[in-house]
């Protein structure tokens, strides 16, 4: 038992280690090294190959020594007209809806349909037969009261010659002359029913009011047409001439006046719905006498000749008003014109090919070109193209002229010449 219990207690010696690190910590601890040398490698090939910002000016803005191509254009003399253009429909000067002024059974159309007919050409017949038994009628009264108011002078004369001798009594001359002057009323009243029946009679033919073509028929023989049908006859418009109503802005409107006061003739100028084909040429004829407040603008009418009615009744047109010409004026492509803090500018070219900022007073302007008032002269080449690359100062470059310099290249198959002039075939 005591050598039992001596083996439990004598303890196991083994021998000493160091101890060691789990192997899963020592992978990560090896991703940790590689992640932060991958980092320094990228930091250092960022510093090596990273693009170079270009330098600031002192406006703030990058400069480079390297030319900016542009495009140019001269400014010029020469005439601007000022155009006013604007949107119209073609208005007949006069539209006449032919309608009966009495009524009866229509007899007779003596016109085509679309026909050109002149004022006073008869067009159509009422049944004449009513209005001139009632003419007849209006004279046979007219006859009748007439002698009696001739019985009445022949007794009122009488009459008079016994007062004065004292045969009759005042009274029956006064009753005379009542009678008279009652006859007269009547006759009076006779003729204007003659009058009123020959009038009617007259209606019964019914001519063309107006010069113009004829519309489509609205009613065919042998109807009974009455003063009431809102249809009418037949409708006529006026063709030649003919004008077009067009409305312009407000704004517009002092320039337009200013040339109407002074008693000029403004041209106006017709093109079609898609503003390609030239319809007509005319003139100015009036302008409205008042602005509409709704849209602020003024309506306008032009007059055509219209000879070869090319210009229909309500057709849609665009219209081109000429208010004035400037005659002498330095004018340069609208696209040159610049806009920022010096207000209206342009960049002009020097002969070292450097741009300035040059400001200048606009003028009047036809849509390409804009007139200069002041800031420019004629021959100063100024920039149209490229303008947002450039500032004070920059280099600037023209394609177009730097192609003009270069030499032509050699066709094929042509002679050239040496230096000693000798001609020699071209390689």
């Amino acid at each position: 038992m005591d050598d039992l219990k001596s083996d439990r207690e004598i303890p196991l010696r083994r021998p000493l280690r160091a101890p060691q690190p789990p192997p899963r910590r020592r992978i990560w601890g090896r991703l940790v090294w590689l992640l932060i040398g991958l980092a320094v490698i990228g930091a250092v090939a960022w510093v090596i190959f990273r693009p170079h910002a270009a330098p600031r000016s002192q406006t703030g803005r990058f400069s480079t020594d390297q030319p900016m191509p542009v495009a140019t254009a001269t400014a010029e003399t020469g005439d601007l007209p000022i155009m006013l253009n604007a949107l119209g429909t073609v208005t007949p000067l006069a539209t006449v809806t032919v309608r009966t002024q009495i009524s009866g059974q229509l007899m007779q159309i003596a016109f085509s349909e679309g026909q050109t007919v002149a004022k006073g050409d008869f067009l159509a017949q009422i049944d004449p037969r009513p209005y001139q038994n009632a003419l007849d009628q209006a004279q046979g009264q007219l006859v009748h009261d007439q002698a009696l108011l001739d019985n009445a002078n022949v007794d009122l004369t009488r009459y008079r010659r016994l007062v004065s001798q004292d045969s009759i009594a005042r009274q029956q001359l006064d009753t005379q002359i009542g009678l008279v002057h009652q006859y007269e009323g009547t006759v009076k009243t006779d003729q204007a029913m003659v009058s009123n029946a020959q009038l009617n009679l007259a209606y019964c033919r019914i001519v063309a009011p107006v010069s113009g073509r004829v519309g489509l028929r609205q009613v065919d023989t042998g109807n009974y047409v009455q003063t009431a049908d809102t249809n009418g006859i037949v409708v006529i418009t006026q063709l030649k001439p003919i004008s077009v109503i067009f409305t312009l802005p407000e704004d517009s409107l002092p320039a337009v006046l200013k040339r109407v006061h002074a008693s000029a003739t403004l041209p106006v100028t017709i093109y079609d719905r898609t503003q390609s084909v030239k319809l007509a040429t005319g003139a100015l004829a009036t302008v409205d006498n008042q602005i509409d407040t709704t849209t602020g603008t003024v309506k306008l009418r032009a007059q055509f000749d219209n000879d070869d009615e090319s210009l229909f009744p309500n057709q849609f047109v665009n219209t081109e008003l000429l208010v004035q010409t400037l005659h002498g004026a330095t004018v340069v492509p609208t696209a040159a014109i610049q806009r920022g803090a010096p207000g209206t500018y342009v960049y002009l070219v020097g002969p070292d090919l450097t741009v300035s900022v040059r400001p200048v007073k606009l003028g009047p302007a036809d849509g390409e070109r804009v007139a200069i008032q002041e800031g420019l002269a004629p021959g100063d080449k100024v920039v149209t193209d490229g303008a947002d690359r450039l500032r004070d100062g920059a280099k600037v470059t023209i394609p177009d002229a730097d192609a003009a310099q270069k030499p032509a290249p050699r066709k094929p198959g042509a002679r050239g010449q040496n230096r000693q002039g000798a001609s020699r075939p071209a390689q």
